[in-house]
């Protein structure tokens, strides 16, 4: 496999597919007053040219299949993968969790998708900022999350045909790149593997062209975005949550920030794996008319990186 940044790029990086998600629209909540209803996000995600999504937090689309399959298909669109959150490193949440995610798989493979999105929570409440958990998981807390990740991701793969990947997250704790390559040793490959947010990675202080060369095999499925190094400069400066990161702008879009998404597109166009990767820039909360103008220059912008959303619907 060719992993080396000196590869000429692709024209066309035909082995990724772009998609975006309710994220790009502020979405972060089910129900939420400042964020658009889902109808809007679907036609301007149209409107916008592009052709895949991702469902955002349960809720916030169509929770019943056959609802939320006439609405993507009657607009043209196709669904990339769910997105669920949980507490891996809480045994006595097994149970709630395992079923609650379960259903978002369900949900997923029922539209065609084949991938879920797990997201660890923050030890940071998202409004307010109070610190809501220590921010360093004990030796004990790491052995139950990697144990619980290779078994839900077991299940997922065995009921559903879902293949579970662990998205870093600003504020939890798998964010560093200390941290995600201990979940990524803790953790089997057959199971869990790694959606890789190179803006979240970048907000942690990680490097995601090391990550993509050294864990080519474990990048399941990727989020594309870029953080802004000057709002950065003061989350580490003021101890900053990253919900009042998001609201000084903290996430950018193309090229305005880092990492470089041409540099992350090459190296992801020379792996010999098929993935989709996702537009994701925090919004929340922004004004209705604010997310559209700026997907239609990100996707200008990546279709001259050479992502495309022409991918094969069958491919995984």
């Amino acid at each position: 496999m060719t992993t080396t940044s000196d590869v000429t790029p692709r024209t066309v990086a035909g082995n990724l597919c772009l998609g975006s998600a309710p994220d790009s629209w502020g979405v972060w909540f089910p129900e939420d007053e400042h964020q658009v209803p889902y109808t809007r996000f679907l036609d301007e995600l149209v409107e916008a040219g592009y052709r895949w999504l991702e469902l955002g937090p349960p809720g916030y689309l169509p929770l019943d299949p056959q609802r939320l399959a006439d609405e993507v298909g009657a607009r043209g669109l196709q669904v990339s993968g769910g997105t669920t959150f949980g507490a891996l490193h809480r045994p006595e949440e097994w149970d709630r969790m395992l079923s609650e995610v379960s259903e978002v798989a369900k949900l997923t493979a029922a539209v065609g998708a084949h991938h879920l999105v797990f997201i660890p929570p923050m030890f940071r409440d998202e409004k307010t900022g109070a610190f809501t958990e220590s921010p360093q998981l004990s030796g004990e807390q790491w052995r139950a999350l990697g144990s619980a990740a290779n078994e839900l991701g077991k299940i997922l793969l065995e009921e559903h045909d879902v293949r579970l990947c662990l998205h870093p997250h600003a504020d939890s704790h798998v964010q560093t790149q200390a941290e995600i390559e201990r979940f990524l040793d803790a953790t089997d490959s057959r199971y869990a593997n790694l959606c890789l947010d190179t803006g979240h990675v970048a907000y942690g202080g990680g490097d995601n062209l090391d990550l993509i060369r050294r864990f080519a095999e474990r990048i399941g499925y990727v989020h594309i975005k870029q953080m802004d190094p000057g709002v950065l400069a003061q989350v580490a400066a003021e101890d900053l949550s990253f919900g009042e990161a998001v609201k000084r702008g903290v996430c950018v879009e193309p090229p305005a920030g880092v990492p470089d998404p041409g540099e992350v597109v090459r190296e992801l166009s020379a792996l010999d794996a098929e993935l989709f990767v996702i537009v994701e820039q925090d919004l929340y909360p922004c004004a209705p008319d604010v997310p559209m103008p700026i997907a239609v220059r990100t996707r200008e912008y990546l279709g001259g990186c050479g992502l495309s959303g022409t991918r094969r619907p069958q491919a995984r």
